[in-house]
């Protein structure tokens, strides 16, 4: 017995001595960090997680080379306060921005001429100027920071902007309306805007009356000149040239693949090929029509994937991979609308594909996000992780890394020690979320135990409960067997829930 116990001891001492040196070695040279971010990628989308169909081989190595984990969550079921989230570390219920605010006040934000015309009208509802960013933190451990992709946290006459949050370089969408349109007729860099060699093709815009749904040149007009991912990779691509002999943060938010169907043709041809003929899609919601929406919506994956393997490459060349971690995630589950079919490529997989279960909602198929972490001879190769984390640990995490003091105001915990399996991992009490559109939702995972309440803006304060362990697609609501999880479960949302400064964001039925 006495033997185990000094056994055990040596081990524990070992291990304590390995994670002093590794954060000795992060002191002296610290690392490059990558933030992929896709845009309403479903947990089930990637070949590393189970995907059939669409073919990410860049994207599954980089999971091979690293850590795969299975129990990450975004901040929000959609853009903007995931984004929030993502970039202050705090949860919904303490985050500034809680919803999608396009900031409707000022006039017509959804006419994409009348915003092309007077930028006042670009942007979403702003960050407070004194937030505290993540890339903020970034600049002062020393880092160049870079971005590109899209912003959605602020509008071009705000302070709420990348350049003026923590970001030395942007290009990209400030407004995430007008990514709507993977053609459009500007973009910013930096603070101006970079003019593309596109026409002007509104969101909105149908085929003509006369055209033929089923021929492929009804839709030329849908394909245009400057596909605006290609010209951010290329920006994204520029700053590491001007950066790589210094440590830089880059926040890659791509666009893609949130609607609408807009694809390089290589990658469209590619799939109708493997695919075959299917019905188009006319347009709805303001999305465009798309002549083959499965075969175009598998290639902007495709595409995706193809840019982290040029990314990967150029690391490679600039002889900086080895001491680059790479972040991959999602910013939330797969679209409903727009063409995208989450049934055909069981998108959300394991979870429940429906509408009502993915983007929008608290449910796993709407903020269950993969994550992969590769950071050579730092990860156990093709290593698998169920720690239970979220986008508020990132920033925590990242901290770490660069040997900067975590701000005391975030709700995040860093998982550093669960990416490097070394040292001792923190464990959340519990996850929270909550979202005060799509009827006003709340959520919290407690260990394998799932709280939901829906339809809040309505006066429902009723909680459905789950298991994931037995009920991973979340269909069995338990909440009448169990009084004594649910009364915890409501102790964790009133302890989490602030009232927002933002009226939009209030729930009455909260108190707010």
């Amino acid at each position: 017995m006495m033997q185990k116990t000094i056994a055990i001891l040596i081990l524990c001492i070992s291990c304590f001595l390995v994670a002093c040196e590794m954060k000795e070695e992060l002191k002296d040279h610290k690392p490059n960090i990558i933030l992929i971010l896709a845009d309403d990628l479903g947990y089930g989308e990637l070949g590393c997680y189970g995907q059939q169909i669409i073919e990410t081989p860049h994207i599954d190595r980089l999971a091979e080379s690293g850590i795969r984990f299975t129990q990450h969550y975004s901040g929000a079921p959609v853009c903007a306060p995931a984004r929030c989230v993502l970039l202050t570390g705090k949860h919904s219920g303490h985050a500034y921005i809680r919803g999608n605010d396009e900031w409707a006040e000022r006039g017509e934000v959804w006419n994409y001429r009348a915003m092309i015309a007077d930028s006042t009208l670009e942007g979403q509802r702003a960050l407070p100027a004194n937030t505290q960013t993540l890339a903020k933190i970034m600049q002062s451990a020393g880092y160049k920071t870079g971005m590109i992709g899209k912003w959605g946290l602020g509008a071009p006459q705000t302070e709420s902007i990348p350049n003026k949050m923590g970001f030395d370089y942007f290009l990209g969408y400030n407004c995430q309306r007008q990514a709507h349109t993977y053609y459009p007729l500007h973009l910013y860099e930096n603070e101006k805007r970079l003019y593309l060699n596109n026409d002007t093709v509104a969101p909105n815009t149908k085929l003509e009356i006369a055209a033929d749904p089923f021929q492929n040149n009804s839709y030329a007009k849908f394909q245009l000149t400057d596909y605006a991912p290609d010209v951010m990779f290329e920006g994204m691509m520029n700053f590491i040239d001007k950066n790589k002999g210094e440590p830089f943060f880059f926040y890659w938010a791509s666009p893609i693949p949130h609607v609408p169907l807009q694809a390089p043709q290589r990658w469209v041809d590619y799939y109708v090929d493997k695919l075959g003929i299917e019905e188009p899609y006319l347009g709805e919601k303001g999305y465009f029509p798309n002549r083959y929406p499965n075969a175009s919506y598998a290639a902007m994956i495709s595409y995706l994937d193809e840019n982290v393997g040029k990314l990967i490459k150029k690391l490679k060349e600039e002889n900086i991979y080895e001491n680059t971690l790479i972040i991959f995630t999602s910013d939330n589950g797969p679209t409903y609308a727009g063409g995208v079919d989450a049934h055909y490529f069981n998108s959300a997989a394991p979870f429940n594909n429906d509408y009502g279960w993915t983007k929008g909602f608290v449910n796993e198929g709407g903020i269950r996000v993969p994550l992969i972490a590769s950071w050579p001879e730092k990860i156990k190769i093709g290593a698998e992780s169920d720690h239970i984390s979220s986008f508020i640990d990132l920033l925590p995490t990242f901290c770490e890394i660069a040997d900067v003091e975590i701000p005391e105001e975030v709700d995040g915990i860093s998982f550093l020690p669960s990416i490097i399996n070394m040292g001792e991992q923190k464990q959340h009490e519990f996850l929270y979320w909550e979202f005060p559109e799509y009827n006003g939702q709340q959520a919290v995972r407690w260990g394998d135990w799932k709280g939901i309440r829906k339809n809040i803006q309505e006066g429902n304060l009723e909680i459905a409960l789950y298991h994931l362990k037995f009920d991973i697609r979340e269909e069995n609501n338990v909440a009448a067997q169990y009084p004594d999880i649910i009364a915890k479960i409501m102790q964790f949302m009133e302890e989490s829930h602030t009232k927002s400064e933002i009226e939009r964001f209030q729930m009455t039925a909260l108190g707010d």
